[in-house]
């Protein structure tokens, strides 16, 4: 067969599995669209809900979500980052390093059942935190660290050595070196990781199970040792223990494309970062 017949192969089916990847992702949004549209408005995006969550709207969840999300950002990123940093730069050939990676990778492949159950011992029973939002947030953040050190890791190994090394000529230490030139050519990739991070944390629904996510809750959260109730349960909830899972129905498409819509659009944010900081830094 011919190369460039080859290429026109190659290159079509590359095109193909695009554009499917897209079309699943619209076919995705008009099928909760069309099934939430009809119940969504600004009274049940800002009101308590009512009578079992059959009423009212889903402010608490839409809260309790933004908080946990709060609390995965300030937890996982400053910890996935430094532990890139310490594979790359400084345990980059020991036997340290390799164990190191061979963690992340194992835990990264751990169901998020189990990662609910860590979350259980440590943080509802043994630290004393409770069924709280910072028990879940914290258990979400580490399920997410594996995912988070990958993607930083990966971001900051593609920084090119001769970047380094212009540093140290003129004098700088390895940490500044690390802190004014590799971290800023790295930020592209390590927003990626952010992404990745924060869309995997909030669309989950088993740790939030079992570090105390409510049914339903007439008010907001006081604190982050408060009872919260989340969007991804909530959905959940309403799509398997409604009494008429025929009636709620467009309340669970509606919470959905919520969800759905609150992840892009932090993505949104983590994107526009990425791109400014790409063309800020180019090599």
């Amino acid at each position: 067969m011919d190369r460039k017949l080859k290429e026109m192969l190659f290159f079509s089916a590359f095109r193909g599995c695009a554009l499917l990847v897209v079309l699943s992702l619209v076919v995705l949004m008009w099928y909760i669209a069309t099934g939430g549209l009809e119940r969504l408005s600004w009274d049940f995006l800002t009101e308590m809900p009512r009578r079992a969550n059959t009423e009212g709207g889903i402010l608490p969840a839409i809260v309790g979500t933004f908080y946990l999300m709060l609390i995965v950002l300030a937890v996982s990123v400053p910890i996935g980052v430094m532990s890139a940093i310490y594979l790359v730069e400084y345990e980059q050939s020991s036997w340290m390093g390799r164990v190191f990676k061979l963690a992340v990778y194992n835990l990264a492949g751990v169901p998020s059942i189990v990662y609910g159950l860590l979350g259980l011992g440590i943080f509802v029973a043994f630290l004393g935190f409770g069924f709280s939002l910072m028990s879940a947030g914290l258990t979400l953040s580490i399920m997410t660290l594996p995912l988070m050190i990958s993607a930083a890791r990966e971001a900051i190994a593609a920084v090119p050595q001769s970047v380094r090394e212009a540093s140290l000529a003129l004098g700088a230490t390895k940490w500044q070196t690390i802190w004014h030139h590799v971290l800023p050519y790295a930020l592209p990739g390590i927003f990626t990781g952010i992404i990745l991070s924060v869309s995997r944390a909030a669309g989950e629904t088993a740790p939030l199970m079992l570090t105390g996510v409510a049914m339903s809750l007439q008010r907001l959260p006081d604190g982050f040792f408060d009872s919260f109730m989340a969007l991804p349960y909530h959905i959940f909830y309403m799509a398997t223990q409604s009494s008429n899972l025929l009636a709620t129905r467009p309340i669970q498409y509606a919470t959905a494309l919520v969800l759905l819509l609150l992840v892009l659009g932090m993505n949104l944010v983590a994107i526009v970062m990425r791109k400014r900081y790409r063309d800020r830094y180019k090599w």
